[in-house]
């Protein structure tokens, strides 16, 4: 019983982990290959509307 319940948890961790990283790998290289020269977009658009913003939420160290 307890050989079959250390191969489901290892089946299990291995499919969670699996899953998780196919998702980051393909968003990686689905911005690589077809994010052409619009891939920061959004990101520059976001920081020309906070331009003069004041910075809040305490010191950086």
């Amino acid at each position: 019983m307890g050989a079959y319940i250390t191969d489901l948890t290892l089946v299990a961790i291995l499919v969670i982990g699996i899953t998780a990283l196919m998702g980051v790998i393909t968003n990686t290289f689905g911005k690589k290959v077809f994010g052409g020269k619009n891939v920061s977009e959004f990101v520059d658009e976001s920081a020309k509307y906070q331009t003069g913003w004041k910075m809040v939420g305490g010191n950086k160290k």
